[in-house]
């Protein structure tokens, strides 16, 4: 099992925005993505402080490519 990178948001939002998902809005410390498949639309608010790649649907691996 590959841990997951200590990352702060900033490098967690770039990689994800790789991935095709974009910022909605940003409320506080909370930020909120979208992304649209074909199959449905994924949302995914984390704080700024404390990612969650879970929610993103993406594993470590493919995660850690998009860096």
């Amino acid at each position: 099992m590959t841990n997951v990178p200590n990352l702060n948001y900033g490098q967690v939002i770039n990689a994800l925005r790789r991935d095709g998902w974009v910022i909605v809005r940003q409320k506080g410390s909370h930020i909120r993505l979208q992304k649209h498949t074909t199959e449905r639309k994924l949302k995914l608010t984390f704080p700024a402080h404390n990612p969650i790649i879970k929610q993103a649907h993406l594993s470590v691996d493919e995660f850690t490519k998009l860096l």
